[in-house]
This record gives C-alpha cells, sequence and structure tokens, in this order.
C-alpha cells in the first residue's frame, strides 16, 4: 500500500461516522492504500457495533505498521462522552481539532490526501469555537495558509454523465455575491479549473463560465458585472493559454456542460453552480479543494442530525470522496 489516506470523522452527533465506516468497509476490500480514520474511538466501536460491520480498528500513531484490513485510529485528546446532543460544542471542538491535525500530517506529507466528513457550521459558530468559521474550505486555506484555493463539486448520474462546477464565490450571502466578486478571483478559478482537469486526465480542460445575471446580463442591459469583470476576467485567461469561453447564461451553459460539451463549468456563487450539480449527482457528488498543497475530498452532504444515528445514511458521496482522493494521490505520485 503506496498511500495513506487520511479522513477526519467530522461532527460525530451527525451521519460522519456513519457513512464513514460504510464507506471504508468497501473501500479497504480494494486493498489499495491504507485508511487513517482521525477522530473518536470509542465512537468508532460504537458505531460499527450498531451498523454490524466486523472492522477492525488499531489506535495508534501514523509510524504504527498494522494489518491490511485494519483500519488505524488516530485519536488527538480526550475520549468524548458516549451521549452527545446533536450540533453539541464538545463535537464542534474535536471535529475542528481533527481537521487541523490532518491538515498539518499532510502537509508534513505523512499522509497523502484528507477526506473530511461533514461538519455544521451552524454549530461550529454557536458553539464559540470558532466564531468567524465559514467552511471547511475556507478553513483549510487558512490553516494550511494557501490564498489560492477554490471549491470544485464534481458528480455523475446514474449514466456515468459527470458535471464539475468549480465555485467563484462559496459561503457569502445571495445579496453580497456581486460586491464578492472581482476580477482576479474569477481568473484564479478558471486557472485553477484548468488545473484540476488536467489532473483528472481531461486534456482538452474546455471551460464554460456562467454570467451573474439572467442571460448573462444581455449585454449590460440587465446588470454590469459581465461587461465589467467576468468578460475581462475570462478574456485574461484565455490570453493565458486557457481553453475557456463565456460568459453564457447560465441555464443555457450547464445544458451544454451535461452534453459533454465542457468539462468544466465556473460558476458565480453557490447555488448556482450546486443546484444543477446536486440534481444529476446527490448521491455521487464530492466536494474537492483546488490549489492546496495535498488532495483534500469530502461528501458533498452535510451532518443529517435528523437521521444520525438509524443507520438509514447513503453513504455513495463518501465512497466516492475516498476514491478521488485515492485517485489525486495515485496521480500526484506519479508526477
Amino acid at each position: 500500500m503506496s498511500h495513506s489516506i487520511g479522513i477526519s470523522l467530522g461532527d460525530v452527533t451527525g451521519i460522519g461516522p456513519e457513512v464513514t465506516l460504510k464507506a471504508l468497509s468497501i473501500a479497504i476490500e480494494r486493498n489499495s492504500s491504507r485508511f487513517v480514520i482521525i477522530g473518536d474511538h470509542g465512537v468508532l466501536e460504537r458505531t460499527s457495533a450498531q451498523l454490524g460491520l466486523p472492522m477492525r480498528f488499531v489506535v495508534g500513531r501514523l509510524s504504527d505498521s498494522i494489518p491490511p484490513s485494519a483500519v488505524l485510529v488516530i485519536q488527538p485528546g480526550k475520549s468524548l462522552p458516549e451521549s452527545l446532543r446533536p450540533g453539541s460544542p464538545l463535537a464542534s471542538e474535536a471535529a475542528l481539532s481533527w481537521l487541523r491535525f490532518g491538515v498539518d500530517r499532510c502537509i508534513a506529507q505523512e499522509l497523502t490526501a484528507l477526506v473530511t466528513a461533514p461538519v455544521s457550521k451552524e454549530s461550529i459558530i454557536r458553539s464559540g469555537v470558532a466564531p468567524s468559521f465559514v467552511g471547511q474550505t475556507e478553513y483549510l486555506s487558512q490553516c494550511s495558509s494557501t490564498p489560492r484555493t477554490a471549491m470544485m463539486l464534481l458528480g455523475y448520474d446514474d449514466r456515468g454523465k459527470w458535471l464539475r462546477v468549480a465555485l467563484v464565490t462559496t459561503h457569502v450571502p445571495l445579496k453580497l455575491v456581486s460586491s464578492s466578486l472581482t476580477r482576479e478571483k474569477i481568473v484564479q478559478t478558471i486557472e485553477l479549473a484548468g488545473q484540476a482537469c488536467l489532473d483528472l486526465g481531461l486534456e482538452r480542460a474546455r471551460i464554460g463560465v456562467c454570467g451573474l445575471n439572467p442571460h448573462a446580463g444581455e449585454g449590460g442591459e440587465i446588470g454590469r458585472e459581465e461587461v465589467d469583470l467576468i468578460g475581462p476576467a475570462v478574456e485574461e485567461a484565455a490570453s493565458s493559454g486557457h481553453n475557456v469561453t463565456g460568459p453564457f447564461g447560465a441555464d443555457t451553459l450547464f445544458y451544454h456542460a451535461f452534453k459533454g460539451e465542457y468539462d468544466v463549468v465556473v460558476s458565480m456563487y453557490h447555488d448556482q453552480g450546486l443546484v444543477p450539480l446536486k440534481m444529476i449527482g446527490f448521491e455521487t457528488g464530492v466536494n474537492w479543494t483546488l490549489g492546496l498543497p495535498f488532495p483534500r475530498t469530502s461528501p458533498d452532504h452535510g451532518t443529517a442530525y435528523n437521521i444520525a444515528g438509524k443507520g438509514i445514511a447513503n453513504s455513495g458521496s463518501m465512497s466516492c470522496a475516498i476514491r478521488l482522493a485515492e485517485k489525486l494521490s495515485r496521480l500526484r505520485k506519479r508526477s
């Protein structure tokens, strides 16, 4: 096994432990990577027993050798109580400490990739652990001192048709999106999206860029962002050699992208990109943070407190996140 894939367990009062163990029960059969869970050992044992998954956990250090069929567990900090209410401050604090541990180990090249189980932004903020917390993507960028990052979501439908979306802005109130857009951010997202295509082996790297306004602003008649910001950013990126066109109305661009005419769509804001992505690939969607010095992926869903502990959570997105982390680790090692 040449890759050590770290998995931070996320908010344990949500479905993170369940989808992690369900996905790992399949992944370890491939015998292609070493899996390291960063989280609470007691939570894992109880969840495994509840799900009836015969998994073997070994609590230790990254330097330890373990049997191929076992999962190494690293538990920074104290054990969590057995019973925690959904969104518990203790769970939020632990989730962030595990996330930070994973980042540090990836930077030290002790882990080759990091998969992050879901956390709740609301619970983290309300707990007081990190009052300015915006999301895991932004937190990872801050922890790794990486200013040039972007969020990409990718998934496929039941016929194997892919959709890939890179976001210029992420967790921003809709009324602030326009003021958050800059030419520099748009160019950066186009560049990172183009590199992501190459990392995935999509050598043509065809990029379509959404406008912000309906019909891409109708030449400035219903918004100036396309004329003043987005269009010039597309021209700048194209002049640097990127295969990029736009801005286009999002409603038509996603249609053409899903038909295979583009490899990735650059979207101006969160829901503009995620609504079509989740429509076609809700159970296969993966969040990939572009620009980090290590591969980071996560399932494209939240903590789902309402079904936590019931054993009914779908682990498809987590399985896809683990597979992508393994793929990116292999590709980075070859390059």
